[in-house]
């Protein structure tokens, strides 16, 4: 079975020109730019590595607790939405 999560990126734009953007279902995720190209980018970096970490707490908590691993491959749809000051 193939389930695809949408996640909302959302990109506010600054007087400055420059963006910032976070990922709304996932608190901590977020990031910012001088254009919105920069901030898609660097948003995208942010998850990754957020993701990364998370996997690597929850890997070394199953491993302590020696709990039957069962691990799947899933994938994540983001969508984007721009905002403005």
């Amino acid at each position: 079975m193939n389930t695809k999560m949408k996640l909302t990126a959302v990109f506010s734009k600054q007087e400055d020109g420059g963006y910032i953007a976070y990922i709304e279902e996932m608190p901590g995720v977020n990031s910012q730019g001088d254009n919105f190209k920069e901030a898609k980018k660097n948003l995208y970096e942010a998850l990754e590595m957020i993701l990364q970490v998370r996997r690597e707490i929850a890997n070394k908590e199953l491993q302590a607790n020696k709990k039957n691993i069962n691990k799947k491959n899933i994938n994540f749809i983001i969508n984007t939405l721009q905002t403005s000051v």
